[in-house]
């Protein structure tokens, strides 16, 4: 099951898209507008957004170019604009795909399949955060050329946050994650990871931090 965002001022469009991507299967959030759908994503971690060009407060296009600047997930821009040169603006801010209004439920799916399979596979690669290097299949990390080789869940929790850098998740959000919704652990588990991945790197990486929110959780970010 993924998580997507739909992010639409008209509320039949929303409860249009809503259903079409529930019987999929997916989780869906949904925002009025621009600013509510950047506060969804600092609690949310969704998969895929899809954006209405025409709204209030922020437009689609606004609103593709600060998602682009924080999160990496891809978004289709659904418009009744067919412009040439609406598109190009849609694609210079950003997004990955456009669908023009009217449209038809079959053709929205086979986007948004389409756009999480290619991000799926992307996700599977190597992964290089300055001078971190994860190797998602070794299970390697290495930080300036001295290999690491951790134990599992802080190997998972690590590449949970470099995957998703400068995000803030809160302790119940990497337990879901890492440890799954049926651990019968608490939360302090998080903290033991964290300050043992801390204590690792100590001394030895200097452009790439975890740091703790305060009273929300923590966020792998870099300098």
């Amino acid at each position: 099951m993924k998580t997507i965002l739909i992010v639409d001022d008209d509320e039949y469009i929303r409860s249009l898209v809503k259903g079409i991507l529930m019987k999929e299967g997916h989780k869906v959030m949904a925002a009025e507008n621009g600013l509510s759908a950047l506060e969804i994503l600092k609690t949310e971690l969704c998969d895929l957004a899809v954006v209405d060009v025409m709204m209030p407060v922020m437009d689609g296009y606004q609103l593709t170019a600060e998602i682009r600047k924080m999160y990496d997930l891809p978004i289709i821009l659904l418009t009744a604009k067919s412009q040439i040169e609406d598109k190009e603006k849609g694609f210079d801010s950003g997004t990955d795909d456009y669908l023009i209004k009217p449209f038809e439920p079959k053709e929205l799916i086979f986007r948004v399949n389409a756009l999480l399979r290619r991000y799926g596979n992307a996700s599977e690669a190597n992964l290089n955060l300055g001078s971190l290097y994860i190797n998602k299949k070794s299970y390697e990390v290495k930080i300036n050329n001295k290999t690491f080789m951790l134990p599992l869940k802080e190997f998972e929790l690590l590449t949970f946050l470099a995957t998703h850098p400068n995000q803030v998740f809160s302790r119940g959000h990497l337990i879901e994650k890492i440890w799954g919704l049926d651990f019968e652990g608490d939360e302090r588990t998080v903290d033991v990871h964290i300050k043992r991945l801390r204590e690792r790197f100590t001394g030895i990486a200097d452009d790439f931090s975890i740091k703790t929110i305060r009273g929300v959780g923590y966020s792998l970010e870099v300098c």
